[in-house]
């Protein structure tokens, strides 16, 4: 199972470069949903959710055609999904204050999220299995994204949803 999940942070650096650009390829309504639609950092909080729900679809297919025993899978979606998102806006909250709005920090730190969430997941999969981890796994996921579509287009008054245009490269 160790090599499996750092197979999928590799798929997860992938993916999310193609979730970041996905609004742009595809404008519409239902892709506003699942890809961030502008450079704002809770948009840009789409692109760990996401990721990790295509990420998980591959990771799944890889269990099923191997003897590997994993529990609530459905579950460590969500979980790690949002775990992610709150480690990343604490974690650049306080990185921003020092140097404000530098992409390659950024990026670095997105990976850094990528490979912790996988680590939690890794220990989600393997502790005993959880009653009705399936149903809350997709409830949770469903309630996710009705927050993600309903911020989209109505976005609070907040740091967190101002669009970001400058970066700082060094």
């Amino acid at each position: 199972m160790k090599k499996i999940k750092i197979f999928i942070t590799f798929i997860l650096f992938i993916v999310s470069i193609l979730v970041h650009f996905g609004y742009s390829i595809f404008s519409c309504f239902f892709t506003s949903i699942f890809f961030p639609i502008n450079e704002s950092i809770w948009e840009h909080m789409k692109i760990i959710y996401t990721s990790i729900i295509i990420a998980s679809i591959i990771e799944y297919f890889i269990y099923v055609n191997s003897s590997i025993i994993i529990n609530n899978f459905l579950l460590s979606i969500p979980l790690i999904s949002i775990i992610g998102i709150m480690l990343y806006l604490i974690i650049y909250s306080i990185i921003d204050i020092f140097i404000p709005h530098n992409l390659i920090v950024a990026i670095v730190l997105l990976y850094i999220i990528f490979i912790i969430c996988e680590i939690i997941s890794y220990y989600i999969l393997k502790f005993k299995k959880i009653r009705y981890e399936k149903v809350l796994g997709i409830v949770l996921i469903i309630i996710s994204y009705i927050i993600f579509t309903y911020l989209t287009y109505y976005p609070l008054n907040n740091k967190l949803f101002f669009i970001n245009y400058i970066y700082i490269f060094i």
